[in-house]
């Protein structure tokens, strides 16, 4: 029944479109970029498709060899700290380039000399709701404004030439105190469109459409229905009411069909399904809705009960394709899980075909009977690649409990955020992916680390080991048959980092971690050019052209995921540039799980205290910065017998887990504390469960 149950409503819903009339067929309302884009790129993924295709063709694979610098822009040091990362794309329309910075600072550039036109400071406090991730994936344009939305929650819309503040909306109404913006919005028809983040905050997710003029809320919704919607009968109990379903990428829209469509992230409490039975939707879907009225027209879920954090977080992609000597209209969208899903946007049905597969299970956390494995190839391996020793192993949809399960692509492998491409000139999907392995696991019971009593412990975690190799890939994917026509290996994590630009020069062009901006050839694969920026170059590029001259552009203002070179720069290329290369930069990404201050801070410290939220400074001996991720000091020494007590002087609740088990604090909750003494010599690793990719560890010596 509960296979039946998942494929019908897809059915139904494609007999009930078939009597629908196509809204918008005739005609487009406003500007028509339903094509590639061109001397423009008006929309952040360059057209309604979100393909991050530019039909421009001067620059190719016979010249693109001779590119260079035109011009590096200079963003007013916003975004530079490390707790920032730079992830947006720019959009370039009239000859004026718009761009946001982690920060949330919004910039208006001349697209032919770099120069600043004006800039918006969105002067955020460093602490208070949403401020957990600070990244801005860029902004929309229409009636004259640009908009963007905040890490604080609100979406502003500041004036086109001016960039002074004309409207700003609060768009999750302080329902729940962590929700914020990262991703771009999507202006169409006098809409704009927005998500918002929070899945690992317990956040109830929702696609908000506002009026572009006045910013108010035409329609709402919900990603985790509610007592009597559709879908509602997927959670267990309450458990919707903090379901998660967080929307962190831009939607894309069919004018033709009258439809949006968007990815929807995971559920909550993300590794612990027991308090929340059922296939949970729609978390870890694509959702496709009526784009006047925000009414539900179809989903496919990618993953049935989420347990591994496997958000359906890439921003999908529309084109049109032919298969079997039909004309079809596709949405594609790379999942953490490592497949690309491919599927008919009309009704939401496979184009290659899909099996549900029976999975192993945990009735602990109450797994689903099932799995979707899409047909063809998986862009990423799914089971460990060269584990470390004593762990168990398992591939994707491995259940877990107690012991840690070694198992990928994990939390951050496959394809996260980073933009995919689709070339119409090679047919092809290309995809970023990441290759790690990570340790899942939930403990019933522990001791607790003063009293030795045996006391229960609820919630589950993942974490990347000390040692655990890093690294990356680029592939190209047949969309006919969801097999894989090449692809390159690449030295980082490329799916949670820079996305993909394709070009009608027959070329693919990516950034990386070590500040290398490579061209690629579209068609086989082949590194045609290579430039070195200097800084992390892991935003998403893109191309437009200015009286006659076509340029590639790309922010390289570094990542906070693979700890790249932080910076404030945009740089331009064409091949009349005249910049060469710079060095290359002193943090050049991460090849595998380590601490990102590797000195062991030594000596007397003035209190055996870590800070949670901080970053400590190894060079000075003291708390650096605010951090909401991060343990301060993240590497310690300490004399056996000394107990350390853990402050959380963060926004959310996080835990001291040790990865051996040996002892868990539980939530420490903002403001609290709490307290390990280390009784025996050794290393100990620990992490933050609801936010694996927290790391620490306390050394623990004979003596002083």
């Amino acid at each position: 029944m509960r296979r039946l149950n998942r494929f019908l409503f897809v059915a139904g819903l494609a007999a009930t479109l078939l009597i629908v009339p196509a809204i918008g067929s005739a005609q487009v309302v406003g500007p028509d970029y339903r094509g590639p884009a061109s001397k423009e790129w008006p929309l952040v993924g360059g057209d309604f498709g979100n393909t991050h295709y530019s039909a421009l063709s001067q620059i190719d694979t016979s010249n693109v060899a001779q590119l260079k610098g035109a011009w590096m822009g200079r963003l007013n040091g916003s975004g530079m700290a490390d707790k920032f990362s730079q992830q947006a794309t720019p959009v370039v329309k009239d000859g004026v380039m718009y761009i946001t910075t982690g920060q949330n600072d919004i910039f208006a550039l001349d697209a032919k000399t770099g120069d600043t036109k004006w800039q918006y400071s969105a002067d955020l406090a460093p602490t208070g709701p949403g401020r957990l991730i600070w990244a801005n994936r860029g902004v929309a344009i229409g009636d004259g404004m640009v908009f963007s939305g905040q890490t604080d929650g609100n979406l502003v819309a500041v004036d086109q030439k001016t960039g002074k503040l004309v409207w700003s909306t609060d768009v999750g109404q302080a329902e729940v105190n962590h929700y914020g913006i990262t991703m771009a919005p999507l202006y169409y028809d006098g809409l704009l469109f927005t998500g918002l983040g929070g899945s690992d905050s317990g956040l109830r997710g929702r696609m908000v459409a506002l009026d572009g003029k006045t910013g108010k809320e035409v329609w709402r919704f919900y990603t985790v229905p509610g007592p009597g919607e559709y879908g509602n009968d997927t959670w267990a109990g309450d458990s919707w009411k903090t379901g998660g379903g967080a929307i962190w990428n831009v939607p894309t829209i069919d004018p033709d069909l009258g439809m949006i469509f968007f990815q929807v992230g995971n559920a909550w409490p993300d590794y612990d399904g027991s308090d929340r039975g059922g296939d949970n939707l729609f978390t870890a879907s694509i959702v496709g809705l009526d784009y006047k009225t925000g009414k539900y027209r179809w989903h496919f879920q990618e993953t049935h009960h989420d347990i591994w954090d496997y958000d359906a977080s890439n921003a999908p992609i529309l084109f049109n394709t032919t298969k079997d000597g039909q004309a079809r209209k596709v949405i594609a969208e790379a999942s953490k899980t490592g497949w690309v899903y491919l599927l008919d946007r009309t009704s939401g049905e496979p184009l290659v075909g899909v099996e549900e597969r029976p999975v192993p299970q945990e009735p602990r956390l109450k797994t689903a009977s099932t799995q979707p494995y899409p047909l063809g190839d998986s862009f990423v391996p799914q089971c460990p690649v060269d584990p470390l020793p004593g762990y168990l192993t398992g591939c994707v949809f491995a259940p877990f409990w107690d012991l840690p399960v070694l198992q990928a692509p994990g939390v951050l492998g496959g394809n996260d955020y980073a933009p995919i491409s689709y070339s119409p000139q090679t047919d092809l999907v290309y995809v970023p992916g990441s290759i790690q392995n990570y340790a899942y696991t939930t403990k019933k019971e522990t001791q607790d680390p003063v009293t030795g009593k045996r006391v229960n412990v609820s919630g589950a975690g993942a974490y990347l080991p000390l040692g655990t190799k890093l690294s990356g890939n680029i592939t190209a994917i047949r969309p006919q048959t969801n097999t894989i026509a090449w692809q390159d290996p690449m030295p980082y994590r490329m799916g949670a980092s820079t996305g993909l630009l394709t070009t009608g020069g027959g070329l693919l062009f990516v950034g990386q971690a070590d500040g290398n901006f490579i061209a690629f050839d579209s068609q086989t694969g082949a590194e045609l050019w290579r430039f070195q920026t200097g800084f992390g170059a892991e935003a998403t590029p893109m191309s437009y052209e200015v009286d006659g001259v076509q340029y590639v552009a790309i922010a390289t203002g570094g990542n906070r995921t693979n700890n790249s070179q932080r910076s404030d720069v945009v740089w331009s290329f064409a091949l009349n540039g005249k910049l060469g290369p710079l060095p290359a930069p002193a943090k050049t990404g991460l090849k595998e799980q380590q601490f990102l201050n590797v000195a062991a801070v030594k000596g007397q410290l003035t209190s055996n205290t870590v800070t949670i939220g901080r970053v400590w400074s190894s060079a000075d001996n003291k708390l650096d910065q605010e951090s909401e991720y991060s343990y301060g000091p993240d590497n310690m020494s300490v004399p056996v017998g000394t107990t350390v007590t853990f402050t959380n002087g963060g926004q959310v609740a996080h835990t001291v887990t040790d990865q051996k088990a040996n002892f868990d604090t539980d939530l420490i909750q903002p403001g609290d504390s709490a307290s390990v003494t280390f009784n025996t010599p050794g290393s100990y690793i620990y992490f933050c469960v609801p936010h694996p990719w927290m790391i620490a560890q306390v050394v623990v010596s004979e003596g002083p």
